[in-house]
């Protein structure tokens, strides 16, 4: 068979126990990451010996930690972090710092391993998981509830801790190195990282997309989005870091850009499908046999990994103003270690600082924490009744909303009709986010502080990356009737919750419109004829009340009409 054919036979099967693994571990609320990662066991080496380029594979899978870290880069908005100070920086902060410290002391002197290793495997267990969190949170409708919003800001910061993690991993590489020294310069690096955000996200960045743009084209603007996450992850490595610490530089440069909705979803179809296979390709390199010789090992492993970040979270989340079940229930969440642990032991095994046998022990305690998590999760909600948690929701709701960026008003165009409906909205304090595919347009209402941003409303991805899936109105204000139509189409399938407001022409689009699916649909021929006749009645001094009278009435006989 040619090294082509290997390839694509080894393609196929892997995408063919997804198919199976991971719809399975859906339904069974456990996640998609344990259906990957059991995938890849299933066929691997340890396996049924399907795969013949594990190693081929594994490396064209770090893609997709490159992807995801670049994604986290355009999260981590500035401005979002500071909304989110207290319980980021507070919270965050003490959770990441006193769970690695425990973590590392107890590897290092009861596990006797070296303090290199000990010093990395502390703050990697210390990550919780965010793709199963988060899944969690949605899925019980928890986001914007007091454990939810602890729970996301400890998230957020240790997705922050990753990168410094990366790049502490090449550092402790370096066997002339102090930790110290360590430490040190990696903290010179994150300086240089800002320094790097600040500049040329400024000055070369956006006028580049600016002009990608204005071609209209979209391929080319696929290409750009790709260029930039694997241009700045090969510079990064150039220079001695890693390539995931360029892929969150570039997201950085992107977090406050009125492109990055649209970046968001020109990469997302590749960034989950090569997490998917760094998952599978993790699980192709776990040893079950290292768990069959001692199971009540890793079995204790993991319930004191689970014990531990639970008894750190629960009394730092008390201390920061949650009560006792709401404390509870974030610690119950966040007790699993997460994916990054995995990509951080992968990293930290091809720099030589993990031992093969003491990588694998690791890799199923973090497997195994991240399978029981929906286990804790079923335990924390029956701990906290559902009707307070419902009472902390509703007292929560518009506070949160904010904090995570989250706008009740999506408006679709923001041209002369949506831009005033903007104006209106801000004068009435409602926040609401816009989108539309003019750059010129978009960088001129962005550079004002309107939350605008570039984007093609026609593809879900796009809506959703603008918070559709969370807004309460879309209001369509484009003057392009066949493509409001497509959009309304669109809107219903993929946001059925979503009330619907648009500008029709004359009657019969209206007409149109609401048979699709519309909440309501205003006449631009109705509404500009009643101004009109509304400012001749008041010429000839027609009392306000008549007038009033007059054009209510007319609404009610034109609306009446067949």
């Amino acid at each position: 068979m040619t090294t082509t054919m290997t390839y694509m036979s080894d393609i196929a099967i892997l995408l063919a126990a997804a198919v199976v693994a991971v719809p399975a571990f859906q339904s069974m609320r456990m996640g998609a990451v344990p259906g990957f990662v059991v995938a890849g066991m299933v066929v691997g080496p340890y396996g049924l010996e399907l795969i013949g380029n594990v190693e081929e594979v594994g490396q064209f899978a770090e893609l997709g930690v490159v992807l995801l870290l670049f994604i986290i880069g355009i999260e981590l908005n500035p401005r979002r972090l500071w909304m989110m100070r207290r319980l980021l920086f507070g919270l965050g902060s003490l959770q990441v710092v006193l769970t690695s410290v425990a973590l590392a002391l107890i590897a290092h002197y009861l596990f006797d391993v070296s303090f290199r290793a000990a010093v990395l495997i502390g703050p990697a267990l210390a990550l919780s998981s965010t793709a199963f969190v988060l899944q969690l949170l949605t899925e019980h409708k928890m986001l914007t509830s007091e454990p939810g919003r602890a729970s996301i800001a400890i998230l957020l910061l240790q997705d922050l801790a990753v990168v410094p993690l990366l790049a502490l991993v090449s550092l402790l590489a370096m066997p002339e190195m102090t930790v110290a020294e360590d430490l040190f310069i990696a903290m010179g690096e994150a300086v240089l990282i800002i320094v790097s955000v600040i500049l040329g996200g400024r000055y070369l960045l956006q006028p580049v997309l600016h002009r990608v743009a204005k071609s209209g084209n979209a391929e080319v603007f696929t290409a750009s989005a790709v260029l930039l996450v694997l241009g700045a992850a090969v510079l990064m490595e150039h220079v001695g870091l890693s390539m995931a610490m360029g892929a969150f530089l570039a997201g950085l440069l992107i977090a406050d850009s009125s492109f990055r909705h649209q970046v968001i979803a020109e990469t997302q179809p590749f960034r989950g499908l090569l997490l998917g296979l760094f998952f599978m390709s993790m699980g192709m390199t776990l040893d079950l046999g290292q768990f069959l010789s001692q199971p009540l090992f890793i079995l204790a492993l993991v319930a004191a990994l689970v014990a531990l970040k639970a008894v750190v979270i629960w009394p730092l989340a008390r201390l920061f103003g949650l009560d006792g079940k709401n404390a509870l229930t974030a610690a119950l969440l966040l007790a699993q270690s997460g994916e990054f642990a995995l990509v951080i032991f992968t990293v930290a095994l091809g720099a030589d600082l993990l031992e093969p046998v003491l990588f694998q022990q690791l890799l199923l305690v973090v497997i195994f924490s991240m399978l029981v998590t929906p286990l804790l999760a079923r335990l924390a909600r029956q701990i906290k009744t559902s009707d307070a948690t419902a009472a902390s929701t509703v007292s929560v709701n518009q506070a949160a909303a904010e904090e995570h960026g989250a706008k009740p008003v999506l408006i679709i165009g923001f041209g002369r009709v949506g831009h005033k409906i903007g104006d209106i909205l801000t004068l009435a304090n409602i926040p609401f986010a816009a989108i539309d595919n003019n750059p010129t347009l978009v960088a001129k209402a962005h550079g004002q502080g309107m939350a605008v941003f570039y984007g093609d409303a026609e593809r879900p991805a796009v809506l959703k990356a603008m918070g559709a899936e969370n807004a309460r109105i879309a209001i369509i204000a484009l003057d392009d009737y066949d493509v409001t139509e497509q959009l309304v189409a669109i809107l219903r399938a993929n946001f059925p919750n979503l009330a619907i407001l648009a500008r029709g022409h004359n009657r019969a689009r209206c007409d149109k419109l609401k048979s699709l699916g519309v909440a309501v649909a205003v006449s631009e021929t109705l509404e500009t004829s009643i101004e009109l006749a509304r400012v001749a009645l008041n010429k000839v001094d027609t009392p306000d009340e008549e007038i009033l009278g007059v054009i209510e009435e007319f609404r009610r006989s034109y609306h009446a009409q067949p």
